[in-house]
């Protein structure tokens, strides 16, 4: 039986949030927690931004992007690795054991 979610204090730009988390997965979420806090204070610190909604859609937007751009370079490599073994299998012929 999975074990019942317990509310979890986490700090983001001084301000104090209560958040259901299941043990195993709370230090996750105070890192994740942390990032969001330090994304936010860069974006405050910028002065190009007002509004507490506003920097949090802004932090939302730069990690998304973040996440995004990583998987496309994730994709870009595993791309890459195919084709280079599609290029050594057909350099290799079929070589027994393969």
């Amino acid at each position: 039986m999975a074990e019942k979610p317990t509310p979890v204090e986490v700090k983001i730009l001084d301000k104090e949030y209560l958040v259901a988390c299941p043990a195993e997965e709370q230090e996750a979420l105070r890192q994740a927690a942390r990032h969001l806090d330090t994304k936010m204070r860069e974006i405050r610190a910028s002065g190009k931004v007002f509004g507490t909604e506003r920097i949090a859609v802004m932090a939302a937007l730069n990690i998304t992007h973040d996440l995004l751009e990583r998987d496309t370079m994730s994709d870009s490599a595993s791309n890459i690795l195919n084709a280079m073994d599609e290029k050594l299998d057909t350099a290799l012929g079929d070589t027994p054991g393969r």
